[in-house]
């Protein structure tokens, strides 16, 4: 639908084209990324509802898997719902206001995400490098702090780009070449410049990106040179386990998210863009719960002895 202002008409509502125009295989990638969002949301909230029951994962790692697990929860039913309905449906319309509240939503949770994982690596790395120190470097407060600062930078972020975003007009182009409402392929709709909002894609991302990965990569490089360090081959195998399902979750994420923002935004490079992007808006919550709880032993642990008081209480 478009509104009539002068000679031009502005754009009230955009239509999604969708992962994929394909008719044949709509019905299988319906089924393939509902089952993916059920997984999703049962091994996410699983996991948080197991933190929360268990005082013994009650620690700073826990801590920052519980946020990470909320934050994938909610970021993914941000526009699964909607991605869901385009495979379905003709023809997927989503408001002007609905699109900008799911930008908006959309980056916040992205971003607080890049700055959660950024803090379990710093807590990997006080663990390994500073293990008498830990109490008192990972305190109650400063996770407090540390998780509140991962959520104000996505705050920010999503201010700023949907700032920027509000500030464009939308003519007569209304078809987003996307599964969601993201900021590249809005600007490609655009009829106003975009200078702006490219400067502060750049500016943002970059810093978003940048600024998590070099704080990573640094915390790992003095605990990769400390595990090396331990003579014994168990404990290394043992500090190298407890590292490992954060890396995993750290190269799946960084790097579609990278491959997505940081690459030009041609007519080409965003079909790219879409593929790339499932990598880090559906695979990476569903594969999160499940990379940190099938190599987790304390959490094996924990779901185990819920099954047991689930089943002495007859509930089953």
């Amino acid at each position: 639908m478009k509104k009539l202002v002068g000679n031009d008409s502005l754009v009230t509502e955009f239509v999604l084209v969708g992962l994929t125009n394909n008719p044949e295989i709509q019905l299988p990638l319906f089924y393939l990324f509902l089952m993916i969002y059920v997984v999703t949301l049962v091994g996410n909230f699983g996991l948080i509802t197991l933190i929360g029951l268990n005082s013994h994962l009650h620690t700073p790692m826990y801590y920052f898997l519980f946020n990470l697990s909320f934050i994938d929860l909610c970021y993914s039913s941000v526009f699964t719902p909607k991605m869901l309905m385009n495979f379905v449906s003709k023809k997927n319309v989503i408001s002007y206001v609905g699109c900008m509240t799911q930008l908006y939503f959309f980056l916040f949770f992205v971003i607080s995400e890049c700055y959660m994982l950024t803090s379990m690596a710093y807590d990997r790395y006080v663990a390994i490098c500073n293990p008498l120190l830990y109490k008192v470097a990972m305190s109650r407060q400063v996770c407090s702090v540390l998780s509140l600062m991962a959520y104000a930078m996505g705050f920010a972020g999503a201010t700023a780009h949907t700032g920027c975003m509000l500030r464009l007009t939308f003519c007569n182009a209304s078809v987003i070449n996307h599964y969601l409402c993201d900021i590249l392929p809005l600007l490609q709709l655009s009829c106003t410049s975009t200078y702006v909002n490219e400067v502060v894609v750049l500016i943002v991302v970059g810093i978003n990106i940048t600024v998590p990965s070099v704080t990573i990569l640094i915390s790992y490089i003095f605990i990769i040179r400390n595990i090396l360090h331990i003579k014994s081959a168990q404990g290394r195998l043992k500090a190298f386990s407890t590292c490992s399902s954060h890396i995993v979750a750290i190269c799946l994420f960084f790097g579609s998210a990278a491959f997505m923002y940081l690459k030009y935004s041609s007519p080409g490079s965003m079909e790219q863009g879409k593929i790339a992007s499932v990598f880090y808006t559906n695979l990476g919550p569903m594969l999160n719960p499940l990379i940190y709880s099938l190599r987790n032993k304390d959490v094996k642990a924990a779901l185990k002895k819920v099954i047991t008081k689930i089943r002495n209480r007859g509930l089953f």
